[in-house]
């Protein structure tokens, strides 16, 4: 009867050991970041990823993800990715050794000129084998990074008459069209780039509008440049050249490199002319015609008019 009790004293003290041997195992793994159980983390940099999308851009972005497996199992791990439209690669499978880390790659492409924003891409990883034994209840984990696709600037300037003959001292109001062909809002600030120029002959400039607030992909915004032509011009022909010029606000402000466009207009200033000036020569090639012709007529009525002399013969 003792040596049954004392048996199971012993079976008793036994089992509480182990327990406490495995509490203090499992508090130490815990301290030391080891998990029992299969598990993996991922961190990835940068958290922000930029993408140029202008026309001849790579339009490529790329962060670095690294999965951590805290554990004493050779790990499987599988890779999915959410790019919130965006065309992504990246590894589907990859193996992490028992407490070791392996890094990854994700690149994530925008479309051209696709429009200017930011994109959520979402890293999920799960452990679907552990040391050979697949895991079905592996739990999954993320990390969360954002794509920022870039504003760019580019612009069209479109003359409505890239060539008109006017006269002197004449209003005329030219038309120009101003389009948006970057990816994002923009304003747009006009001038006439040759506008001292101009002046300088006599010619009168006036802009109603300066900038211009323009919709990406939007239609064109049409500006007006008022002009005067020279009062005096003389009495030759002449050309001139008004250069609109449109400039992307955006394009100073962020770019570095103002991005501008100019459209040039030829302006035919004719001369003056006073009426019949073109005929005045043969004119007076007829009148001096007709002076030669009224002359010879003279001549020869005065010839028949004077009385003729006989002619007397030697001898008579």
């Amino acid at each position: 009867m003792n040596g049954r009790v004392t048996r199971r004293m012993i079976l008793i003290l036994a089992v509480y050991a182990l327990s406490m041997w495995a509490g203090v195992a499992a508090t130490n793994v815990a301290a030391q970041g080891v998990s029992p159980n299969p598990t993996v983390s991922v961190s990835c940099s940068p958290a922000a990823i930029p993408i140029e999308v202008h026309p001849g851009a790579p339009r490529t972005g790329t962060t670095y993800c690294t999965a951590t497996n805290p554990t004493q199992y050779v790990e499987d791990v599988t890779v999915t990715v959410t790019a919130g439209g965006l065309a992504v690669a990246h590894p589907g499978l990859i193996t992490v050794g028992a407490y070791d880390s392996a890094t990854f790659e994700v690149v994530v492409r925008g479309d051209n000129r696709m429009a200017e924003g930011s994109r959520s891409i979402t890293i999920t990883a799960r452990v679907t084998s552990a040391s050979g034994i697949p895991c079905t209840t592996c739990p999954s984990v993320q990390s969360s990074v954002m794509a920022t696709i870039m504003q760019f600037s580019r612009l069209r300037v479109e003359a409505e008459e890239p060539f008109k003959q006017l006269r002197p001292k004449v209003d005329y109001i030219f038309e120009f069209k101003v389009y948006n062909d970057g990816n994002a809002y923009d304003r747009f600030n006009v001038e006439v780039s040759n506008r001292d120029d101009l002046e300088d002959k006599d010619f009168q400039i006036t802009l109603p509008t300066i900038s211009t607030e323009i919709e990406p992909q939007a239609p064109p915004d049409k500006m007006r440049v008022m002009i005067r032509t020279p009062k005096i011009q003389g009495w030759t022909d002449e050309y001139h050249q008004l250069q609109f010029r449109a400039t992307s606000e955006y394009s100073v402000r962020t770019e570095g490199v103002p991005n501008y466009q100019t459209q040039m207009v030829t302006l035919y200033v004719r001369g003056i002319y006073l009426p019949g000036f073109e005929l005045m020569p043969s004119l007076a090639m007829v009148a001096l015609g007709a002076a030669f012709a009224a002359s010879r007529n003279r001549d020869e009525e005065m010839a028949e008019d004077s009385p003729m002399t006989p002619l007397s013969a030697p001898g008579l």
